[in-house]
This record gives C-alpha cells, structure tokens and sequence, in this order.
C-alpha cells in the first residue's frame, strides 16, 4: 500500500533500551524497565496499582478473575468492541449481555444498563471506543446502586481523560492496550491493568504470578513461595517493557502530535465540505480524547463499500472496524442482546477508519482526503 492504515510509533530511544534490557542480568517480567513503567502509570493515573501485561486481553482476564465472574453471572457490555472484551468474561462461564450505543460516540448507551441489569449481572464493561469517554458519572453512580463492579475497557484510552481523570482510573478496574495500532506500544503487543481499587490489590499480584505468592517471597514477606489461587503467566518481558519506557519518556509530546493530526484531519475535513455528506467524529465537552483514530460514517453499507474499494485501489488503506459481538457466531452462544439494535449494527456497516499514525505528515492527510472526496464524487471546493 502507498499510504499504510498505520505505522507502529517510535521514539527512537527504543532500541538503546532493549539492548540495555537485552545485557542486563534479568530479562523477564517486573525488572527495572518494567517496575519503572507502573511507577510511572501509578504516578500520572492515580491508580492504586498498575500492573504490566502481555496484551491488553490478559488485563481483562485478569480483571475478570478479580471480579470473581464465573458459570451464571452476567456482564453488561457494548456489542461494538473487539472481541477480547466478551472473551474474558466468556472464558469465566459468564454470559456477556450486549446493549445499544450512542449514535454520537459509539460508546455504550449509559441510559440503557439500569434496564439490563438483573440478579445475576456481576459487573458493567464501558468501552471507551475512539479515546473518547463514556459517562462514566452515571455508570459509576448505577454501579453504587446496584453493587457491580465497572471494568473499563480502555484500550484505546491512554493520556485521554474524562472530567479530567484519566481514563482507566475511574472504574474499580481498568485495561489499557500497547499493541503497535495503540498510540502507544511495547513493541506490538502488550497492556497494562490498572488497579482503583484497594481490595484487589493482593489477589492481584498472586493472578499475575501465576497463582503463586512469589511478589511477597521476593519482598522477603514469606520464607517460600507457593501455589496459593488461581492464576497465570500474565507478566510481560523487560524487552517489552523497555520498548514501552522509550515511549513514556516521550508520551506528552507523542500526545500532542497525535491530537495535532486529529485536528488537522478534521479541519481539512470541514473546510472541503466533508462533514456535509459524512459523519464526523465528535465527542462531548466533558471528555478530552486522544487522537488515537480518525473514523467517518458514510450513508450506509453499499457506500461504505464503494467508498472502501475506491482507496484501496489507489493505495490508501482504509478499513471498516467492528462487526458487532452478538451478530458473530461465538456471540449468539456466550451472550444475548438485550433491547433494541437501534445503532449497534447500522452504525458498524457506515464507519470508515483512516490511516492514522504518529508523526504523520500533512501532505498525507490532503492526499487521504482528496482521494476520499474524489470517491464521493464531491467537487472541489
């Protein structure tokens, strides 16, 4: 492709501190790289702990096994998100319950989870889509009322906030994703759970450690370590950590390159007219994303289609996003929609993402836009 969807970012410093990790005397998980990351994530988010994973995906199993989520209970989240956020719960036995989305953010519908929510609901999944906030004010608030735990899928969330509060902080669990589309990597793959409540804190430890109490045998709380509850591999290598660190050296000023291209995607798309015949992304006053994409909503599927065909042939890759979870197959056995899919499914067959990527030039973005035009056949303005 001549313009690529994404380029994974990089600083430059990455590789002098995976060679540092390389040479150094310990290269699997929480050495000095890794323990100097959730410092830094502890420090900025306010969290109570943060713990490095693998992926994104183990974040939210670990998030799952600290919610106690097993056979019989239900989870409340959006049908519009990736699979990982139903897996972790359907690995659990739990049933995923699928509601609408705002047609604004393409969040979950935060007006429609008090109606889901029966005896067995268990916990309440948003998922910030795009960086931009769900209302977290009124999720948190149905949460107290009801005695569930909020897990955020914050994937896609990292520096954006809501109501000034970072995202992944305000829920009693949090996600956040490194994989090389996020604006932020550890080397392609990687995560990290964010820990806002105190109560998980131990059992926390012990699940990353594969069930073992190792965390307190090297802080010399215990004479030996032993297999004491469940749990995994869910620690991630100094070399991702390592990777990750070149990055959060850098992550205010990565920040704002990335909003830059955000906002000059957008501005060139109002002053050609765009926003006449596409949807445009918003997101509402009391949220401050992060530029993590540039999405658009065309009328419908068929020119969604065309559209897509259209870049495509001229080198630009542009892609569609979710198909939602309760259409797929794995989606009609481990979960149900509950209400009507008066968004979810219109709205997956409209988006179009564009290519979007850290340090990406303006140049690129006209070229992106003209091609856009020309496949809408929309004259120059």
């Amino acid at each position: 492709m001549k313009i690529p969807f994404n380029k994974p970012p990089r600083t430059g410093l990455e590789e002098a501190y995976v060679l540092e990790a390389m040479n150094a005397a310990k290269m699997s998980g929480d050495g000095p790289f890794g323990l100097r990351c959730q410092q830094w994530f502890e420090q900025r988010t306010g969290c109570a702990k943060a713990l490095l994973t693998p992926s994104c995906t183990h974040a939210l199993e670990m998030a799952a096994i600290l919610a106690g989520i097993g056979p019989g209970d239900e989870v409340i989240m959006p049908s519009y998100t990736f699979v990982s956020t139903a897996n972790a719960f359907a690995l659990r036995g739990a049933t995923c319950v699928f509601i609408d989305i705002r047609p604004d953010t393409l969040n979950l519908d935060e007006s429609l989870i008090e109606d889901a929510i029966t005896p067995a609901t268990k916990a309440i999944v948003p998922v910030h889509y795009a960086g931009v906030g769900c209302e977290m004010d009124a999720i948190m608030a149905i949460a107290d009322r009801h005695g569930l735990i909020v897990i955020e899928d914050a994937a896609q969330g990292m520096m954006a906030t809501y109501r000034e509060r970072p995202l992944g902080s305000i829920g009693h669990l949090g996600a956040y994703s490194f994989h090389e589309t996020k604006n932020y990597t550890s080397g392609g793959e990687g995560g990290l759970l964010l820990i806002n409540d105190q109560r998980f804190l131990h059992r926390a430890e012990i699940i990353r450690e594969k069930g073992t109490n190792r965390s307190q045998f090297f802080r010399g709380m215990v004479d030996k370590y032993t297999w004491v509850d469940i749990g995994s591999s869910y620690l991630p290598s100094e070399l991702q950590a390592a990777y990750l660190w070149a990055q959060l050296e850098h992550a205010d000023d990565m920040m704002l390159e990335r909003t830059r291209t955000w906002r000059q995607y957008d501005d060139a798309m109002r002053s050609h007219g765009m926003d006449r015949r596409l949807t445009l992304p918003c997101f509402p006053e009391n949220t401050q994303p992060n530029g993590h994409m540039y999405q658009v909503r065309c009328q419908d599927l068929d020119e969604r289609t065309r559209v897509l065909q259209s870049l495509n042939a001229e080198g630009i890759h542009a892609v569609f996003h979710y198909v939602p979870l309760h259409t797929a197959p794995a989606g009609r056995v481990h979960g149900r929609f509950h209400g009507n899919d008066r968004y979810t499914t219109v709205c997956s067959e409209q988006i179009i993402r564009l290519p979007m990527w850290y340090g990406m030039s303006r140049d690129t973005i006209e070229e992106i836009i003209n091609s856009l035009r020309s496949s809408l056949q929309i004259r120059h303005s």
